[in-house]
């Protein structure tokens, strides 16, 4: 059976990163090469601090289609006879698809010239699901959530890491247990995480505070409500109103 062909996408971001990769071996500068390739200076950026175009081709192939929900469908359609993209565009179009039908067209030229469909892909989850299930307690995790998160730690040990490090943090603040926070920090210190040294690094510069935060009963939280609820009275009268008519709506309010 021929594998599917590869998407526009990564197709595209292949050949630009070979672009970009050429012309910074011939020592042309990032500004040369935007002029040279048409491209954003971010864009060129990316593509040239990548090590190797498997980076890149991660977030590409991992982009969401508005398709994904539908796939299992239209295989299931194809390898019944209904080979038409129109019509099949028209059914998921009805059960909710908002795309269009050159999108589905695209997708099923892959088939064209095979004897059936091969087993459609499983749908990557969403960024913020697999966000929400880090977040949350794992006993609010349904089966499905949970079987979910473990095959995704089971496929990448940078995440795998970055979960026990979250869970370690969690433990801490609901459990008030501050005194752990300076083994927390030199643990993510020591691992290959730069999105949490850069939250390490705003825990250091007030690290006595955030101890106490983690470990005292106290809280600063309805001085913070009211301070803003103050400066909502204010905001909303900038410009319109005396200091006396302020002071007299902060003390009635």
């Amino acid at each position: 059976m021929p594998e599917p062909a590869e998407s526009r996408l990564v197709i595209r971001t292949r050949e630009r990163y070979a672009a970009v990769a050429d012309l910074r071996r011939q020592g042309e500068s990032l500004s040369a090469i935007c002029r040279v390739l048409s491209l954003d200076r971010k864009t060129v950026q990316r593509f040239a601090r990548a090590s190797t175009v498997d980076d890149l081709l991660g977030k590409a192939t991992a982009r969401h289609s508005l398709l994904d929900p539908f796939k299992v469908y239209l295989h299931q359609r194809w390898n019944g006879g209904v080979t038409e993209a129109a019509a099949l565009a028209k059914e998921i179009a009805a059960q909710g698809y908002t795309g269009s039908e050159q999108t589905v067209r695209r997708y099923l030229q892959q088939f064209r010239g095979m004897i059936t469909a091969p087993p459609a892909p499983p749908t990557a989850p969403k960024v913020r699901h697999v966000t929400g299930w880090l977040l949350r307690r794992p006993s609010d995790l349904d089966p499905d959530e949970h079987e979910k998160l473990a095959g995704i730690r089971s496929r990448c040990s940078h995440l795998d890491s970055l979960v026990a490090h979250v869970k370690g943090f969690a433990e801490m603040l609901t459990q008030r247990t501050g005194e752990n926070l300076e083994n927390w920090l030199s643990a993510v210190e020591a691992d290959d995480q730069p999105e949490l040294h850069s939250f390490a690094i705003g825990i250091r510069r007030d690290q006595p505070a955030v101890t106490a935060g983690l470990t005292l009963p106290h809280s600063s939280g309805k001085v913070e409500g009211n301070v803003n609820r103050l400066k909502a009275i204010k905001r909303q009268m900038y410009g319109r109103a005396s200091l006396d008519l302020l002071r007299k709506r902060v003390i009635l309010a």
